[in-house]
């Protein structure tokens, strides 16, 4: 029970954080070099939360060898999107990418 309490917690916050600002959104205007750089926040974001998971997999040391499933996933999944520039087809080819090495890896091929 108390984890309900705690997920409807923050998720009433969420929700008020986001509620309280949006009757001001329109009357808040960025200048042109500040609406450029929110247009980073994403990808800046998404890094933040790619990169230690790829290269750090079980917390503990930085694992940069061919060996690691998660950072040959990363790197495939950032190849295919700077190629394809389609969401759909980086998310299911990094995610087949990921698996077969993995596999590849438990397997004992290489």
């Amino acid at each position: 029970m108390e984890t309900v309490w705690m997920v409807s917690g923050m998720a009433l916050v969420t929700f008020s954080i986001r509620y309280l600002l949006l009757p001001l959104s329109s009357r808040i205007h960025f200048s042109p070099i500040v609406q450029r750089a929110l247009g980073y926040v994403p990808p800046a974001v998404l890094a933040a939360i790619i990169v230690p998971a790829a290269l750090l997999p079980d917390g503990g040391e930085i694992q940069l060898t061919w060996r690691n499933p998660y950072l040959m996933g990363a790197l495939l999944t950032a190849a295919i999107g700077w190629r394809f520039r389609n969401m759909l087809v980086t998310i299911l080819g990094g995610m087949a990418g990921f698996a077969v090495w993995q596999w590849v890896l438990r397997a004992g091929w290489i």
